[in-house]
C-alpha cells in the first residue's frame, strides 16, 4: 500500500494531522496482518522513501532454523550486523501478503479510528459552546428533523426538539440552542440542537434585549407551550428600570423579534412579585384578575374573575392556566362571583394534558 497517497488524500479530504494519519494506517495494516497470522510478532511502519507501508516481524537467531516464520541463522544475522549472537532478536522485512478478507479488515479499522479523531475534534470544538445559541443554514430535510450546518459542521435538530410548525426550508437560517455535544455520534449525529426547551428562549432573549444580558433585567423563571405560549417572569434590580416595558420595547419593538423566530408562539412577558396573590393574578396574563384567595398551604388558589374574562384565563385547550399553574407552583381554581366551585387546574392535571399532547 503507498501510504502516501492514501495520507495525503485524506489530509485534503478530512484536514486531518499527516503524522496522526500515518500512525492510524499503519496500525490498521498490523491489524490485518495480525488477523492471519497471530502468532507472528509484527510492526507496520512507513518507508520515508517510497511512502509505502513496510511490514517487518521479529525473529529469533539461532544456529540452526526450525521455524522460518519466527526464527533466523546466525549467519543471515550477521549479514546484518557482525554484532548479532545466538539468542538475540532481529526485525526483517515480512515478505507474506494478506488476503481480500484482512484487507477489508483494515480498511475498517482504519475508517473506525479517523471517525474516532474527527468525532474527539468536534468534541473538544463545541463542548464549549453546548447551551449556548448557534446560527446556521438549514442543510437538509429528513424524515425524523432537519440538519443544519454551522462553522462547517453539521448538527441534527430532531422533529421532537423543533416547535409545532417549524418549516424545514433548505437553504434558511435558524437559530437554535446547542443542547448537546455527543462524545461519540448517535445514529451519525454528534450535535443535537433544541429549540423547544426554556432556555432556548432564555438565551434568545439575552440575545435581543442588552438589560438581560448585562443582568439589570433579570428572568425568574420561563414555562412553554412551545408552539402555543411561554410566560416569562421579569424582574428588575433597578427600581428605574421597568423589567416588563424593557423587554417589550416601544411598540413591542424589543419582542418582536424573538416571537419572529418562534413562529406562531405568542409570550407573556410578567412582572416578579414577593406578593404570590399578585404573582398568580400576572401569571393569568391576558385575563384580568378580581382577586385571588389562597388556601392555607398556600397550594391552591382561588381566582375571581368576570365571565368575559374566563375563556382568556383558561386559554386555547387550557394551556394559559396550566402555564399559569406550572409558572407559579399553585393549583388554580378559576371562580365566577356567587359560585363556590369552578375549573380547577392543579399538577396533576397538568400532567395529564401534557400527556393527552403527546398522543
Amino acid at each position: 500500500m503507498n501510504l502516501v497517497d492514501v495520507i495525503e488524500e485524506l489530509v485534503e479530504e478530512r484536514g486531518l494531522d499527516r503524522s496522526t494519519l500515518s500512525t492510524i494506517v499503519c496500525e490498521g495494516m498490523i491489524s490485518a496482518y495480525q488477523k492471519k497470522y497471530p502468532d507472528l510478532t509484527l510492526k507496520a511502519e512507513e518507508d520515508a522513501k517510497t511512502g509505502e507501508v513496510v511490514i517487518h516481524t521479529q525473529k529469533e537467531i539461532v544456529s540452526t532454523v526450525e521455524d522460518e516464520d519466527c526464527q533466523v541463522s546466525l549467519k543471515k544475522a550477521r549479514y546484518i550486523d557482525k554484532k548479532f549472537n545466538t539468542g538475540d532478536t532481529v526485525w526483517l522485512p515480512f515478505e507474506k501478503k494478506i488476503g481480500r478478507i484482512e484487507v477489508l479488515h483494515a480498511r475498517q479499522v482504519i475508517a473506525s479510528k479517523i471517525r474516532r479523531i474527527e468525532a474527539l475534534a468536534v468534541y473538544n470544538a463545541f463542548k464549549g459552546k453546548e447551551g449556548e445559541i448557534v446560527l446556521g443554514i438549514i442543510h437538509k430535510c429528513e424524515r425524523g428533523g432537519t440538519v443544519v450546518k454551522f462553522d462547517d459542521s453539521l448538527a441534527f435538530l430532531p422533529r421532537s426538539l423543533s416547535i409545532p410548525g417549524d418549516k424545514c426550508i433548505v437553504g434558511f437560517s435558524i437559530r437554535a440552542l446547542l443542547k448537546e455535544v455527543l462524545l461519540e455520534p448517535r445514529n451519525d449525529n454528534q450535535l443535537i440542537l433544541d429549540r423547544i426547551s426554556e432556555r432556548f428562549l432564555h438565551q434568545l432573549i439575552e440575545l435581543e434585549i442588552p438589560e438581560v444580558f448585562e443582568k439589570l433585567v433579570e428572568i425568574k423563571k420561563i414555562v412553554r407551550a412551545p408552539g402555543y405560549k411561554s410566560k416569562v417572569v421579569v424582574f428588575s434590580h433597578d427600581r428605574n428600570i421597568d423589567p416588563v416595558g424593557t423587554c417589550v420595547g416601544v411598540g413591542g419593538s424589543r419582542i418582536k423579534p424573538i416571537l419572529k423566530e418562534l413562529g406562531d408562539e405568542k409570550i407573556d412577558i410578567i412582572g416578579w412579585s414577593e406578593s404570590l396573590e399578585v404573582f398568580i393574578k400576572n401569571s393569568l396574563k391576558p385575563a384580568k384578575i378580581d382577586r385571588v384567595e389562597l388556601s392555607d398551604d398556600e397550594k391552591t388558589a382561588r381566582v375571581w374573575l368576570d365571565e368575559d374574562q374566563r375563556s382568556l384565563a383558561i386559554g386555547k385547550m387550557g394551556q394559559n392556566i396550566t402555564l399559569a399553574s406550572r409558572l407559579t407552583g399553585v393549583g388554580i381554581q378559576l371562580v365566577r362571583e356567587g359560585e363556590s366551585g369552578g375549573i380547577k387546574r392543579s399538577f396533576e392535571d397538568i400532567e395529564i394534558m401534557e400527556q393527552m399532547s403527546e398522543e
